[in-house]
């Protein structure tokens, strides 16, 4: 008689745990108690005539709230005083999103000026041309960049500054001035030469020829821009 053979037991794959939802954090934007706060003062200044004279619609509700007050004090009346603080919220609330705007573009600009200073550049020594190999390269910044200099720039470096790439083809991510995600491509030769200085080499290595004056590249105008 035969005694039953016990079976191993079937190796059961892993269950694959179902993935916890990560929290995501939501900026406050113009509403951010931090950045109100921040700039309140700012606002509180620019209720100064002379401040609102150069924007003639709030100087006008603004002097619509200054006769509304002084018609509310010599008669009062719920309406009157319903109208007078509405008309200074609009003045107040105006100023408090125009000091709000001035605050961002100016931490954008300090962004963009420390993106341009911070940046060193791999300058070709002496004379260059294409295919030429074990060329003398130094490390300088890219404020130290003038028209006609050769940079070196590989995968995971910033591009120095404004030019045209003479040599190579690398995939370059300029996210950081056009807002798109999906690099592009840049190679030497063609209508896709031009690069931009800021952007992000993601791939390959290339040569790029400086073509803007110091003061003049794309980041110096988007400052000036952003300022203004």
């Amino acid at each position: 008689m035969s005694t039953p053979t016990l079976s191993s037991p079937v190796h059961q794959p892993d269950q694959q745990q179902p993935e916890l939802p990560t929290e995501r954090r939501i900026g406050g934007g113009l509403l951010d108690p931090k950045q109100l706060l921040k700039s309140f003062p700012d606002a509180v200044k620019k209720l100064d005539p002379r401040v609102m004279f150069k924007n003639p619609v709030m100087f006008v509700v603004e002097v619509g709230s200054l006769l509304t007050t002084i018609s509310a004090i010599e008669k009062p009346s719920v309406f009157a005083w319903v109208i007078t603080v509405w008309l200074w919220l609009t003045v107040v609330f105006a100023n408090l999103a125009e000091a709000v705007a001035e605050g961002r573009g100016k931490a954008q600009a300090d962004t963009l000026r420390k993106t341009r200073t911070d940046t060193t550049a791999r300058r070709v020594v002496g004379q260059w041309a294409p295919g030429m190999t074990g060329v003398r390269e130094e490390e300088v910044s890219a404020t130290q960049l003038r028209l006609g200099d050769y940079v070196v720039v590989e995968a995971g470096q910033v591009i120095p500054g404004d030019g045209d790439v003479v040599e190579g083809v690398a995939s370059v991510d300029e996210s950081a001035i056009t807002g798109e995600s999906a690099p592009v491509i840049r190679e030497s030769g063609g209508d896709r030469s031009a690069v931009t200085g800021g952007t992000k080499v993601l791939s390959d290595r290339i040569v790029v020829k400086i073509t803007s004056e110091p003061g003049k590249t794309f980041i110096d105008r988007m400052i000036a821009l952003v300022e203004g």
